[in-house]
């Protein structure tokens, strides 16, 4: 995809932009409607997913993971620069977009660079929020600040260093007598054939499985996906997480199995659930030994990454970095970049 050098500008502030999750038993339904809102999905199926959510009294974890996330950012840029406030707006739980807009226009901010949680291109994992965006400009009217969200980064240095680490740390907890033949299972969030066949989605993935399983040396490593939701007659990404470790012990192909959960940044949801109960109660009633590596979370190579992504908007002497041969992804997406898929996508967990 063609680079394109967006204009370098002075940013009054930094915007960390996320999914949103509920914070009480109370909150879940009111959260998930939220997530559902135009979609034509079952009310079962939402109900399904509420219990997943009640497993855990209803708080999910992803707010306080944030929380955590904005601490380490202003630690990073107080102790390094550039010095800027850091907002915090949701898609689809509070605080809500729209409200911290309000509050930045209040505070006299212009202009903001957006951070959005998510490293990979796909109408979910960015355009949605680019979207999300705009609708809350527009519900704020004249004043809103001018928003720019930072570039997908899913091939930067310190973003597959810190998963790198991650990894390694994993591969460190198995069991001694389980080490001879080690799969690294990287997991991603399934989603839509027809979101898949419009973006780099998977490339990227693919990507960064190789440039991790090469960094850490093996060359038993695979692809799957987790967290497919949706009608049952539609399509999603496969193979299914569950399928595959199924299908792994069957063929006596493993000693043991990683799950390391490259395309969630932090270990909220549907790692705890999908992951850590589930795949985790299947690999035990298989006797595979199993252990989840974490997510970036706030590794400080990551969070020294999204300071370097700043300083790309903000400072014209900044090198671009990234592994591979797919570069570096541009700071202003197409229009027609990554449309939304022809069938409505259903709720994920946060």
């Amino acid at each position: 995809m063609p680079h394109n050098e967006s204009k370098v500008m002075t940013y009054d502030a930094l915007l960390v932009v996320s999914f949103g999750g509920p914070e009480s038993r109370e909150d879940v339904i009111p959260f998930l409607e939220n997530v559902l809102r135009g979609r034509n999905i079952p009310r079962e199926r939402m109900l399904a997913v509420a219990e997943h959510y009640y497993h855990f009294d209803g708080k999910s974890p992803i707010n306080q993971q944030t929380r955590q996330l904005i601490a380490a950012i202003k630690n990073e840029l107080a102790e390094h620069g550039p010095q800027l406030p850091v907002y915090w707006g949701n898609r689809n739980w509070h605080p809500m977009l729209a409200d911290t807009l309000r509050d930045m226009k209040q505070n006299g901010v212009a202009r903001a660079l957006a951070f959005v949680t998510s490293a990979y291109s796909s109408y979910s994992g960015c355009r949605q929020y680019r979207e999300d965006i705009i609708r809350a400009q527009n519900e704020i009217g004249p004043g809103a600040p001018q928003i720019d969200k930072l570039r997908v980064f899913f091939n930067h240095p310190e973003f597959i260093a810190a998963n790198e680490d991650r990894v390694r740390q994993a591969l460190a907890q198995v069991p001694a007598n389980s080490r001879q033949n080690v799969q690294i299972v990287y997991t991603a969030h399934s989603i839509p054939l027809s979101m898949a066949g419009t973006c780099d989605y998977v490339g990227q993935l693919e990507e960064v499985r190789r440039l991790v399983s090469e960094r850490v040396g093996t060359s038993n490593h695979v692809l799957v996906y987790q967290s497919r939701s949706g009608a049952p007659g539609q399509p999603w990404l496969e193979p299914d997480i569950l399928d595959h470790l199924r299908e792994l012990k069957a063929q006596n192909l493993s000693s043991a199995v990683v799950l390391a959960p490259i395309s969630f940044l932090s270990d909220h949801m549907e790692v705890l659930y999908d992951l850590d109960i589930e795949a985790r109660q299947l690999c035990e009633s298989l006797s595979l030994p199993m252990v989840r590596a974490k997510t970036v979370g706030v590794h400080p190579k990551f969070i020294a990454m999204i300071r370097e992504l700043i300083l790309e908007r903000t400072n014209p002497g900044t090198a671009r970095r990234a592994l591979g041969a797919l570069g570096p992804r541009e700071d202003l997406c197409r229009e027609d970049c990554c449309p939304a898929p022809q069938r409505p996508a259903s709720p994920t967990s946060a």
